[in-house]
């Protein structure tokens, strides 16, 4: 029976009022093949595939530098990229997975490491292990395609941090990415996998490249029970501190930490990302890359849906044809087929309050609160959170709460964050 959850409670500034006004276009890339792209042989998984689970996740992008500044679209040559990232659960065994989804030539990875984070891109002495590709230290990953990496003994707790170091040797091509981060990214010329000093990585991006997931195994018992959440900006985390894992994800994962049960929390937002439409920048519409990005996750149990803002918003300053509640609706019940079809439980968002934004318009709002209704009435998802209650000012209900607001009246802040996290029922998780 469908119960409904009932809540207990940056981009930079000059970058956020841009956001979803990035400009969009039918991507002329062909979509990901089932089960994400194809593999390379080399670094096929490990048997018992099963005992992995999700530490950590970002779902992979075209690259465009329409947004911001970054390294997607120039690629990399003999470069050495660190990424540092947070994994949600631990185990005793780690391995990572590299996408070439929107790659046109394939991809070499000269070697790669994983170490214990330190300060900045210096990691722990002592800490760094040589990650293997099918037990050699280079793989070639072809265009559209994915890979894993062997998995290595490496302890890790839930909650903390690891950095993942790629040598680029060879020219990349313009690189699979993922824009918004949230977090720093480091570079260096020349071969620096091994260093635990960060003094050579002189150059920094806000955004992740390749790089899409760190699974562990050997910390607990691979149950179904991942908990994914999809959706846009307001998911990816967009409006929260740069390096301080204050997303939304990041805080549901800390509740289950604080309530001594890790599970594994993946955050597949992007940024602009649509239900209903590709875009140039933001990846596959939602019903398209819904299976592949979130579907696909190991031992996945219960996906989070929070998406259509960007669908109703965006015809409104690019001409593109308007979106009606009916279509956004139809989408969604996409999502909720694919999901039950994979025996998944899925859980429906109402989108946020976005008073006093650039997406506001009296026609717009209607159309939020026609489609908030169906989220909260039709009984059609599993169960219900309400974020829009749950992030509302009591004075102006259409409006972000100022004490929750980033500052551009879209996006929540940290605290905004925390309180979509405080919404979601943990029993019904």
């Amino acid at each position: 029976m469908t119960r409904r959850m009932t809540p207990t409670n940056s981009l930079r500034r000059t970058g956020v009022a841009l956001l979803a006004a990035a400009a969009l276009a039918v991507l002329p890339v062909v979509g990901p093949q089932e089960g994400g792209g194809a593999t390379a042989s080399a670094a096929a998984a490990e048997s018992g595939g099963r005992a992995w689970h999700g530490g950590w996740a970002a779902s992979p992008q075209p690259p465009s530098s329409q947004f911001a500044p970054n390294w997607s679209e120039q690629g990399f040559a003999d470069h050495t990229v660190r990424q540092v990232v947070r994994v949600t659960t631990g185990g005793t065994r780690a391995r990572i997975e590299l996408s070439n989804r929107y790659g046109t030539t394939p991809l070499r990875i000269t070697g790669a490491t994983v170490a214990r984070t330190g300060e900045g891109a210096s990691v722990e002495p002592g800490s760094v292990r040589r990650l293997t590709f099918g037990k050699g230290r280079s793989v070639t990953v072809p265009a559209g395609g994915t890979v894993h990496s062997d998995g290595v003994p490496f302890t890790v707790g839930a909650l903390e941090s690891v950095t993942v170091t790629l040598y680029l040797a060879e020219p990349t091509g313009p690189a699979t990415f993922h824009s918004f981060a949230s977090a720093t990214s480091y570079r260096a010329n020349g071969d620096h996998r091994y260093d635990r000093s960060g003094s050579a990585f002189t150059e920094t991006s806000d955004s992740w490249y390749f790089l899409t997931g760190v699974e562990v195994s050997g910390g607990t018992t691979a149950r179904k029970d991942a908990v994914v959440t999809f959706g846009d900006s307001i998911t990816d985390g967009v409006g929260s501190t740069l390096d301080s894992d204050n997303r939304y994800p990041d805080e549901l994962a800390e509740r289950f930490a604080a309530a001594g049960k890790p599970r594994s929390v993946l955050n597949h937002g992007i940024g602009g990302n649509q239900v209903t439409k590709d875009t140039v920048w933001a990846g596959e519409k939602g019903v398209t890359r819904f299976k592949f990005d979130a579907l696909n996750e190991p031992n996945v149990g219960t996906v989070v849906v929070l998406e259509g803002i960007n669908d109703f918003g965006s015809s409104s300053w690019d001409g593109s044809p308007e979106v009606s509640v009916e279509q956004l609706i139809e989408g969604h019940r996409s999502l909720i087929r694919q999901a039950h079809d994979r025996g998944v439980k899925v859980i429906g968002a109402t989108l946020t309050p976005v008073k006093g934004s650039f997406y506001y318009t009296p026609v717009n709002e209607a159309k939020r609160e026609a489609f908030n209704h169906w989220i909260r009435t039709s009984g059609e998802y599993d169960a219900v959170v309400d974020f829009d209650r749950a992030l509302a000012d009591p004075a102006d209900p259409d409006r972000i709460l100022p004490a929750y607001d980033s500052g551009d009246h879209l996006h929540p802040g940290d605290a905004g964050y925390r309180a979509m996290a405080q919404a979601l029922d943990l029993d019904e998780l």
